[in-house]
């Protein structure tokens, strides 16, 4: 049997180590249209930054060592550009001849991965624009920037690679600028979540312009002005991270169904409509396993797991893949954001309703020496309880929580499970009470109706006029540090004694530094006949929101 695979790095080339452990007589051909087969693309902002040095470290296989352990036949510089799946051909570019030529298979694997989105706008090809999704693109950037040393530079698009980027450029010397069209970094993450990072972005000295779009680049002498909606910038670098899209335009006559993005349509074995012929990775349409609805998530994992199970059903073995749930982590200088699932604007979209809370938490134990804080939000639907998202920002720590929730998630775990799982705890890896057991204990009482919450987005909102009572049960010194307007201070363990100070009949809204003490302080004031809402995250999440609004750029 003779299996074609169109495409390398994470699905093509994971597919056919796969085949060969399964199958020792299989023909097995990669045909690849660049020059490397296997390369870790996810490390190629690091590369570019200087914390990767050997550019041989990215290079995870190559043609000699495929064929030297897999006897997997690679031939790269050789571009697929047509299928007819009922002649089971496919015709073939050799890009070092220009010969054209056509292959023979029984069956097919199309891993063609996705290209870089370039806006049709002017200047978009001028010198100093770059993308990054392959080594070349790498090489080119560090090329720019060792010959033109330049000062100034621009990403456009602040999603995982513009951020990684921005890092990585700021690291190598350059006054860097994120150009993003939403109103926050990190699509995955809520605006109210994003804020610490963009706090902490300009902290590192990195200039955020946010809710503006690009509408064109010139060239001035030897560096480009980016022109705006909003105004423009100079730069020497410009680096387009705006998102990519399947890279399936040669597959226009062969008659396997795309969706309107260009995906492909595959089932649960990663067959496509066409007998014989599979697909996987960031060309395909994924399931998203949280809404059950068709999705375009490229992320890596999902494509090795799909490459393996296309290469289990070729060789006999039922295999399923069972959707994506968009788990993914980006480190930014020193902290860490991640998250699985769905977040608000997601969950809206699908029509679930959903109810949500946050915590900030310590990454291990308070007592132990080295510490550091974190910021978590849960969202699960309000008819089942079902956990269907999680986001955190923070520092040490963040990945193992993330990892939990994730699998959580993907078992089907209601919110209410995370207070009884029981997870690791000595004082240097984490607390007796563990962020993700204090999660499930705070959804606990929202659903239980002990505690009920407001938000940081309605702060402002509320009433000044005397018709309801807003406090804040924080230390004096809490509040010299910040306090928010029109709310009575009696510090937490006061409350007792001056609860007489607060009228009967009126709404209490409470906030603290966290949330933690404030949930105390409804508690004392229910018990005593008052009727209370909690600050959900704080004063810390509402000072984020404030800060950020106060800071754009």
């Amino acid at each position: 049997m003779k299996i074609l695979i169109i495409g390398g790095v994470a699905g093509g080339a994971s597919c056919a180590a796969r085949l060969r452990r399964l199958d020792e007589n299989a023909e097995i051909v990669v045909l690849e249209r660049g020059g490397y087969v296997s390369f870790a693309n996810c490390g190629l902002p690091y590369y570019v930054g200087g914390e990767i040095r050997e550019r041989s470290a990215l290079m995870l296989q190559t043609p000699e060592s495929f064929w030297k352990r897999f006897r997997v036949e690679v031939r790269c510089f050789h571009e697929a550009v047509a299928v007819d799946p009922e002649a089971k051909r496919v015709r073939v570019l050799d890009l070092t001849t220009g010969r054209l030529f056509e292959e023979e298979y029984n069956k097919l694997v199309l891993s063609p991965g996705a290209l870089p989105i370039r806006p049709p706008i002017e200047g978009i090809d001028s010198e100093g624009v770059f993308t990054l999704r392959g080594i070349p693109d790498a090489d080119g950037i560090m090329r720019r920037i060792a010959d033109r040393k330049p000062g100034r530079a621009l990403v456009v698009g602040g999603g995982y690679i513009g951020v990684e980027m921005a890092e990585n450029l700021t690291r190598a010397g350059l006054e860097t600028t994120i150009l993003e069209l939403s109103d926050h970094l990190l699509a995955p993450l809520d605006g109210d979540m994003a804020a610490d990072v963009h706090h902490y972005l300009r902290k590192r000295g990195v200039r955020l312009l946010l809710g503006q779009r690009l509408i064109g680049i010139r060239r001035e002498g030897e560096g480009l002005t980016a022109l705006t909606d909003r105004g423009s910038l100079s730069a020497e670098l410009v680096i387009l991270s705006v998102g990519v899209r399947p890279d399936t335009a040669f597959l226009a006559s062969s008659g396997l169904e795309r969706d309107a993005r260009g995906c492909i349509l595959t089932d649960e074995r990663m067959r496509t409509s066409a007998p014989g012929v599979y697909a996987v990775g960031d060309a395909v349409s994924v399931r998203n396993a949280v809404t059950g609805e068709p999705a375009f998530l490229p992320l890596a994992g999902p494509a090795n797991r799909q490459g393996r199970i296309a290469a289990d059903n070729i060789c006999g073995i039922p295999s399923e893949y069972r959707g994506t749930q968009g788990t993914s982590i980006l480190k930014i200088f020193d902290m860490t954001a991640a998250a699985t699932g769905l977040n608000e604007k997601s969950a809206e979209a699908a029509g679930i309703r959903y109810d949500k809370t946050y915590l900030s938490a310590s990454s291990h134990a308070s007592y132990y020496p080295g510490a550091s804080g974190m910021s978590l939000k849960i969202l699960w639907e309000r008819d089942t309880n079902r956990l269907i998202g999680a986001q955190i920002v923070g520092f040490d720590g963040v990945d193992k929580r993330m990892d939990v929730l994730a699998t959580a998630l993907r078992l089907g775990a209601r919110v209410t499970d995370l207070a009884s799982l029981e997870l690791c705890y000595a004082p240097p890896f984490g607390s007796a009470k563990d962020p993700v057991n204090m999660a499930g204990f705070i959804a606990e009482n929202v659903i239980s109706g002990r505690v009920k919450q407001f938000f940081p987005q309605e702060v402002d909102a509320l009433p000044r006029d005397g018709s309801v009572t807003l406090l804040d049960v924080r230390t004096e010194a809490e509040r010299e540090l910040g306090r928010i307007d029109g709310f009575l201070s009696i510090p937490l363990d006061s409350l007792r004694s001056r609860a007489d100070e607060l009228p009967r009949g009126k709404t209490v809204y409470v906030h603290c530094h966290s949330g933690l003490r404030s949930y105390i302080a409804c508690r004392i004031l229910t018990g005593l006949g008052l009727d209370c809402r909690n600050l959900a995250g704080g004063w810390l999440r509402y000072d984020a929101l404030r800060r950020d609004r106060e800071s754009g750029d």
